[in-house]
């Protein structure tokens, strides 16, 4: 995969999602709490519940569940043309919200609701990528 266009296709870093970025470096999943105690992600400038603009970042438990999966066959963007076909996951975290991600060696059972637990993939010097792995009883 190349890395840069990888890179070129994330969001830019900015105060808003810097906590999160931030957590990825460390080896943290963070998510973003207001004052009413309510995980969310992606990042959003109010409380869902309170409408207060407060917030700070916390680190998640890495834990998920798979909600749903697709197998891409096209090359729909150039940072994955060599990884065709590639894995598209969304992913239950268990503290509530989804996330969409990709799974680390996927075996050739998935099933809605195996358990995953994050892996951090480092792409440049300030930006490493969740991804998850099924976790194996």
């Amino acid at each position: 995969m190349d890395n840069q266009k990888l890179i070129e296709m994330l969001p830019p870093i900015t105060d808003a999602n810097r906590g999160f970025w931030e957590g990825t470096l460390a080896g943290e999943l963070r998510l973003q709490y207001g004052d009413s105690g309510t995980p969310r992600f992606p990042e959003s400038p109010v409380d869902p519940v309170t409408l207060d603009e407060g917030f700070e970042w916390r680190a998640a438990s890495g834990r998920a569940t798979l909600w749903s999966w697709i197998v891409l066959h096209q090359k729909y963007f150039p940072a994955f043309a060599d990884e065709v076909p590639y894995l598209v996951a969304c992913v239950r975290l268990e503290e509530g919200p989804y996330l969409m991600t990709t799974l680390v060696d996927p075996p050739q059972g998935l099933e809605c609701g195996m358990p995953l637990e994050v892996v951090f993939d480092q792409v440049s010097k300030d930006r490493a990528i969740p991804k998850f792995k099924v976790v194996t009883p």
